[in-house]
């Protein structure tokens, strides 16, 4: 990892690119500018520049002022949802061809006879295998066979394989031979990217490990061009600062980290938006929260407790079945623990083969977009049922910036959805937006059971451009009692971008019984890892501390899932052992209510982070409420649960200040987003500019 060059903060600039649109922040402390322009998916970068002129233009700056640049972007995760990544291959220890469709040999579904699962990014005949073999200690059993490595590489070569994944097995214990074939492949076949599980996923469990391999190697050539491409064309426009990228886990990496394992990138923008609503939490003193950030092609939901979203050190992307863990390619990652779903303002509505309305996972994108953006499209989106149901004002979507044709919104619902199952144009709007609030209450139902906790005992924060329109009816359907919509909301995971920390993490696997533990060894492990870290985080954190977490995962021999202990941090020694055991056998008994006396433990792998503080903001005072805000222009709007169009009143959200109160139903509207506050709720402004929404006494009961 290379160590960027360590600059005084002063205007700082971040950019989310998603599959629909590019949000744009610029901050320098005391100012905050934000802007939004269409993502451009062939060219990204184009994107992300036009934004980025756009935002100097409003703020009267310049690009050679940024200091840092801290960018996200769901590229990764679109690539491999939609197989628009590079032409694949997979390198294998002979007999271990098929590991990518073996998987884990278990069923995410026991009783379905069809079962459907994601098809592997490599298809079976770019499914190559050396001779070779490591044993489980890392000694080797079988040499690597060069001379088949080259007849593989010709192979390679000949099919026109751009990015290759290798996994030998054991490689984790001695990557030797992974090492070798890297450098075998790359002589033989120039421009090939090579991607070895040693480095992206030294970890036990092979089909994981395989998995995310494979992943990296074939999102490698897509993402390496693009930021590539990006830090050009930012060089010549005159930027010298700290370019950073946002990982999945929450932390920043340096570009040339993100070029070489992209794989870590796949949920960058849901971990911005995780922790923009940490952030509000903590100003706000929300202690259990439900972070929902929807945006134009996805919603993602996300438990924050006591201000901190949970973590997982695995993912799974592309599920053939929305809800079911087990169900989609596993990256072996760290990741901020959420729930991501294809229902977002592009996501595309019809009625399947038993005639309901269905919506998603399928999306407009941004080309050509929803049938109202008068791009081409014509398959009716959320956004357009939005229109048509007269949530959105069509002359000033996206600050102004675009003119929505609510005509061609309702021609492509009556089209698609109403003429084929005898609707009305609205109705069939009713519909589409019904079912897009049941799909994400039903991921926040699923979310929040998977966790062991409540979902009507947390309050919503909604961020992202399309979730203030359906969060309010979200909140209606799984008996949440309050919503926040904080300031800037719509561009929320390209906020919180600013405020994540400067952090890495490496995980190695390395096994240890505790019966015979290696104190020498595991010591110097651990402070090679950390060594490794500090290279990129200690220059990108300037002055500021830097925190240091090690973590052995630890389970009682033969058991198939581990348990995190913290280590301390100094050199280990044979005293720390009884230590370890007590700490994992009362964090066992705390999730299984029982442990098992005198039984061996085994340390299965180890975890060293480094990160420099989290900044969370103090609570702030309430705001004094200063009674009913100055009444706006009426709007029509049409709502399926009553048999009229309904009359509501339309407030621009500058005009409201701290403490002026919206009696529901209301629509509060900015350049960013729309608020709509159904009948359910009453809404006020707090001290922080937030849109809070509060159950009505009478709705709650």
């Amino acid at each position: 990892m290379s160590a960027p060059k360590v600059m005084p903060k002063s205007l700082r600039l971040s950019a989310d690119v998603g599959g629909t649109f590019t949000d744009i922040v610029l901050e320098d402390g005391a100012n905050r500018w934000t802007t939004k322009v269409l993502t451009t998916p062939a060219t990204p970068e184009e994107g992300v520049l036009d934004g980025i002129e756009k935002i100097m233009g409003i703020s009267g700056k310049t690009l050679p002022e940024v200091t840092s640049f801290v960018h996200g972007t769901t590229l990764a995760t679109n690539a491999i949802i939609e197989r628009r990544g590079a032409k694949t291959a997979l390198v294998a220890t002979d007999g271990f061809r098929d590991v990518l469709e073996i998987g884990t040999e278990s069923r995410y579904d026991q009783y379905e006879l069809a079962l459907v699962r994601p098809r592997p990014l490599v298809d079976r005949p770019l499914r190559f295998t050396v001779r070779e073999r490591m044993d489980a200690r890392g000694n080797v059993l079988l040499p690597l066979d060069e001379a088949q490595l080259l007849e593989i590489a010709a192979e390679l070569k000949a099919q026109e394989i751009q990015s290759v994944g290798v996994s030998f097995l054991h490689s984790f214990m001695n990557p030797s031979h992974e090492k070798r074939a890297a450098e075998i492949l790359k002589a033989a076949v120039p421009g090939l990217y090579v991607s070895i599980s040693c480095e992206v996923c030294p970890e036990i469990r092979e089909y994981e490990r395989t998995s995310t391999t494979v992943a990296n190697a074939y999102i490698q050539p897509l993402m390496d061009g693009y930021l590539a491409r990006m830090e050009a064309r930012l060089k010549e426009m005159g930027f010298t600062g700290i370019l950073s990228l946002m990982t999945s886990g929450g932390g920043l990496s340096s570009v040339a980290t993100s070029r070489a394992f992209p794989v870590r990138l796949v949920e960058s923008g849901p971990a911005g938006g995780a922790i923009f609503a940490s952030q509000i939490a903590a100003k706000l003193g929300e202690k259990n929260v439900i972070a929902f950030d929807m945006g134009g092609t996805t919603a993602k939901i996300s438990l924050i407790e006591d201000y901190r979203s949970e973590s997982s050190r695995i993912f799974e992307v592309d599920r053939a079945a929305r809800f079911l863990k087990g169900s989609g390619l596993p990256l072996r990652i760290p990741v901020i623990e959420l729930v991501e779903i294809g229902a977002g303002g592009g996501s595309i509505a019809h009625v399947d083969a038993l005639n309901r309305v269905t919506v998603g996972p399928e999306s407009a994108s941004s080309v050509p977009g929803p049938a109202c953006y008068g791009l081409g499209g014509t398959n009716p989106a959320v956004t357009d049922a939005d229109v048509a149901i007269g949530l959105i004002d069509p002359e000033g979507f996206a600050g102004g910036s675009m003119t929505l044709r609510k005509d061609l919104s309702l021609e492509a619902l009556v089209t698609n959805v109403g003429g084929k199952i005898g609707l009305s144009p609205e109705m069939s709007a009713y519909a589409v937006y019904e079912m897009v609030c049941e799909n994400m209450a039903s991921a926040a139902r699923a979310h929040t059971v998977e966790r062991g906790v409540v979902a009507s005992d947390h309050t919503i924060i909604a961020s992202g451009g399309a979730a203030p329109l359906h969060v309010a009816r979200v909140a209606e359907k799984i008996g949440a009692p309050r919503v926040i919509i904080p300031a800037n909301a719509g561009v929320g995971s390209a906020v919180g971008f600013l405020a994540a920390p400067v952090s890495y993490e490496i995980v190695r696997s390395n096994y240890m019984r505790l019966d015979t533990f290696d104190a020498a060894g595991a010591t110097a492990m651990l402070n090679d890892m950390s060594a490794e870290i500090m290279a990129w985080v200690g220059p990108a954190a300037g002055d500021q501390p830097v925190e240091e977490t090690r973590v052995a995962f630890m389970r009682y021999v033969g058991q198939g899932h581990e348990i995190p202990v913290v280590l301390p941090l100094r050199d280990l020694t044979a005293d720390d052992v009884a230590a370890m055991r007590t700490t994992y056998e009362k964090t066992y008994e705390e999730l299984f209510n029982r442990s098992i006396p005198a039984a061996a433990i085994e340390i299965m792998a180890w975890s060293v982070s480094c990160s420099t503080p989290p900044a969370l903001p103090a609570t702030i005072a309430p705001a004094v409420m200063t009674g009913r805000a100055v009444p706006g222009t009426k709007v029509t709007i049409f709502d399926g649960k009553v048999e009229s169009p309904v009359e509501v009143f339309r407030y621009k959200r500058t005009d409201l200040g701290a403490g002026d109160q919206v009696a529901g139903p209301a629509i509060i509207f900015e350049d960013e987003t729309t608020t709509y506050v159904t009948g359910s709720f009453n809404a006020w402004i707090d001290a922080a500019g937030s849109i809070v929404m509060d159950r009505k006494v009478e709705a709650a009961e």
